[in-house]
């Protein structure tokens, strides 16, 4: 368990888990550094007169469906 040979020790992991949490701390604060925000594809469509907003049988849907068959 103690092996003297071994390079990774419990302080060097916490040590690196306190480095990555200060990076990304420091990235979330810088004010040029953020990304753009997504836009959705359907961001601006609407649905038609008559039509429902919620689900819909797409040919993407359907593809979905076809590379899961068992």
């Amino acid at each position: 368990m103690n092996d003297p040979k071994s390079k990774l020790s419990r302080r060097h992991v916490v040590a690196g888990a306190g480095t990555v949490g200060a990076l990304a701390a420091a990235a979330a604060v810088l004010p040029g550094a953020r990304e753009a925000e997504p836009v959705s594809a359907t961001a601006g469509a609407r649905p038609e007169a008559g039509e429902a907003a919620g689900y819909r049988l797409t040919a993407h849907v359907q593809r979905y469906y076809q590379t899961t068959k068992v």
